[in-house]
């Protein structure tokens, strides 16, 4: 079981429009560094775009900052080829490319020359992936089984090759997947069962556990939380800042997923304006509260979590990305970020 004792991680996006100097300032402060993603750099760099060069039919148009699947022809050609790299566990073949993530590759410099434990990759996931990019029809591509199943495979793939790259210079290794659209998990914008979302994102947990590394998952919104813990997820990241009362509803669901080794990444460090008016002690005391009112919640439905168990098994993190957000308020998170996590490591 990996301790963490909050140490402190970022989820990925960033207002900033180069890498230039932000990776090493990123392996410098961060215990767990992410390689940044940037949005705001290119249409490749969108958490959309930017894993899926390699799937079958798919059609990227940068000018019109479209990206959608093509299924009008014969799908075949493209799926055989794509099947054969899995066959084969061609893991190159899913390689991150710079033109559309040029945060990973520089990150793997800033890592290089700056000697640590570990870092963190993310990939998009499916559930998100499947609702967002549609076919040329705009029909959800997550729907068609032939495209949700390459996709499910394309992010496992791409989180191996990006655990097998970090492992280059760092002993242990996060790999993320990104979930934002599980807030919508449970209303009729999803018509997945609990069994088919569980059995999409354990694919892509368990690929990444086989690779050595651990995994996690990230929703910035509330969403059934039970769902979540009870996947072979290691690390549930939620946003804390608003919404960490909702992980009061499932105790039993929570308790199987420490005693089993699993942790929380807080995501207690907000990531808009509501930074600006609160200190590093606010939002560590607004954290301890928070895990003390899960801790009693539970016990008055006879489940025992420890606060010891909670400190060992946490990491914290900003509420969500910062592709949205202003520089200024990317660097008061940053640095905010780094200040609750030593408070937090005090006791």
């Amino acid at each position: 079981m990996n301790e963490f004792h909050f140490l402190s991680t970022h989820v990925g996006s960033v207002p900033h429009h180069s890498p230039d100097g932000l990776t090493d300032r990123l392996v410098k402060d961060l215990d767990i560094p992410a390689w940044p993603q940037f949005p705001h750099r290119d249409f490749r760099e969108s958490m959309y775009v930017q894993y899926s060069s390699n799937l079958p039919s798919i059609r990227i148009d940068p000018e019109k900052e479209k990206i959608f699947f093509d299924t009008t022809g014969d799908l075949t050609p493209d799926l055989e080829k794509f099947y054969s790299d899995i066959l084969d566990d061609n893991v190159e073949a899913f390689a991150l490319v710079p033109e559309y993530s040029a945060g990973f590759f520089a990150m793997l410099e800033s890592l290089q020359k700056n000697p640590g434990t570990w870092a963190k990759g993310q990939v998009t996931g499916p559930i998100s992936f499947g609702l967002t990019v549609t076919d040329q029809d705009l029909r959800a591509s997550l729907y068609n089984d032939l495209l949700s199943d390459a996709i499910v495979k394309n992010a496992a793939m791409n989180a191996r090759w990006q655990v097998k790259h970090l492992k280059r210079f760092r002993s242990q290794v996060i790999a993320f997947i990104d979930e934002p659209y599980m807030a919508s998990f449970g209303s009729a914008f999803i018509s997945l069962s609990r069994e088919q979302v569980n059995s999409m994102l354990d694919e892509i947990f368990s690929a990444i556990q086989k690779e050595g590394a651990v995994s996690g998952v990230h929703c910035c919104a509330n969403t059934d939380w039970g769902l979540l813990l009870s996947t072979r997820v290691d690390i549930l990241n939620l946003d804390a800042f608003g919404y960490i009362e909702h992980l009061a509803l499932y105790p039993f669901e929570l308790k199987e997923f420490l005693d089993r080794g699993g942790a929380i990444c807080w995501g207690i460090i907000p990531n808009n304006e509501e930074i600006r008016g609160i200190t590093p002690e606010e939002l560590a005391k607004r954290l301890r509260t928070g895990i003390k009112l899960i801790i009693e919640k539970a016990a008055g439905r006879g489940v025992s979590l420890k606060d010891e168990q909670f400190k060992r098994q946490s990491l914290i993190s900003p509420s969500c990305g910062l592709g949205s957000t202003s520089m200024d308020i990317s660097e008061e998170v940053f640095t905010k970020l780094v200040a609750t996590s030593e408070i937090l490591k005090r006791g």
